[in-house]
Parts: structure tokens; sequence; C-alpha cells
């Protein structure tokens, strides 16, 4: 049995499958080829969930007697464990270190609020998604000169590009990289990697496979 083990919840409903975080886990191990089991924790977000994951999210990953929640950390975490996902050298490692706090600190932390403005349908005519979406265009506007330059952000493919990706993956989704050609031809090469369309694939059967679970019960 492999020592490592992704841990998502048993089920959610259909709205955010194929974007729960485990996603951002499942494509590392697969591009790195590692082995590992998949875990299901309930939402019930007990004691034995808050001893692993202390906000109640998924995904955490178990390394032996090791436990990492935060899906930036996990890929840290694979990238040591494989060349596959960080670059050996140390100005390579460092470039992809930097864009992996970038994607989760600089442009998902604007992409949030914009993307579950979104999904909500919250009304497009007020000061307050006026910020919002201001706030997310000056990030990709300063995000689209670069990678109109670079086929991936640390020179190969890396964790940075997984989480980059990934996080770009949800504007796109609501066609909010229409005037960033560069940022969606970038999101179009990450999901075309074979391992993403099977982290995806894995990802919508693992809860279809709850719902069979569910209406069985």
């Amino acid at each position: 049995m492999p020592d490592l083990t992704l841990t998502t919840f048993d089920w959610v409903p259909p709205p955010p499958r194929g974007f729960v975080r485990d996603l951002r886990v499942r494509w590392a191990l697969e591009e790195a080829a590692l082995p590992y089991r998949v875990a299901r924790v309930s939402g019930d977000k007990g004691p034995a969930h808050l001893a692993h994951q202390p906000f109640g999210q998924v995904p955490w990953l178990t390394d032996g007697d090791l436990s990492i929640f935060e899906s930036g950390a996990i890929l840290l975490h694979l990238g040591e464990l494989s060349a596959k996902l960080m670059p050996s050298d140390p100005r390579g490692r460092n470039e992809a270190t930097e864009w992996v706090f970038a994607a989760l600190n600089s442009v998902e932390m604007a992409s949030l609020p914009w993307g579950m403005s979104k999904f909500m349908g919250h009304p497009t005519d007020t000061a307050a998604w006026k910020f919002v979406d201001d706030f997310l265009k000056l990030r990709l506007k300063h995000l689209e000169p670069v990678l109109a330059k670079r086929e991936w952000l640390a020179g190969s493919f890396s964790v940075a590009d997984i989480l980059m990706s990934d996080v770009l993956r949800v504007v796109d989704c609501f066609d909010g990289l229409a005037v960033s050609p560069a940022c969606r031809a970038y999101v179009a090469r990450a999901t075309g990697r074979p391992a993403f369309a099977k982290a995806h694939a894995d990802q919508m059967a693992h809860f279809a496979a709850a719902d069979a679970t569910r209406a069985g019960a």
C-alpha cells in the first residue's frame, strides 16, 4: 500500500465538482506518477477531521506519519519527491516557489471573490462588484505579459503551473479571460495535459460513485 494518502470529501453537490482542491493534488500525483490512495471524510468536520485540517476543509495528504494540509503546501512537498514537479536547479526552484505563492496570494486573492460573486449570481452594477472586478483585471493585466513570453512559469512544467492554471481555470469558466489571451492559452495548455484529464476524471468519478452510494442507502 502506498505511503501517500490523499483525503477529500466523500461527497459534494454537483456545482463544485471538478473544482474541489484535491484536484490539484491528484494532478500533481499523476504528473509525477507517484502511487497514492484516496481516503474519504464526511462533511461533519469532527475532531478527527480538524486534527488534520483545522479549518474543516480538504484536501490533506499523509506521507507516512506526516500530515500536510493546504494545497500549496502539499504541492511543495510533492515537489520535493519528484523532479517532474520542481526544477532541480536552485534558480528554477526559487522561481517555481515564487510563482506558487503568487498564484495563491496575488492571483487567487483576486479571483476567489470574483468567482464566488459570479457563482452566486450577484448583481454586477454595484460599487462592490466594480471593486472586485477591477481588482481581478489588474492582476490579470500584470500576469498577461508574463504568460505571453513563457510556456511555463519556471521554465519546465512545475507545481507552480498546476496552481496558477487551476486558479485561472475558475476565472475562465466564467469567461473572465476573454481579454487575456495569453492567460487563456496557458490554461488550455495546462489542462490539455493527460495528467489533468486523469485527475479531473477521477475526481468526477469519485463523486459520481458517492451519488450511487447515497441513492442506494
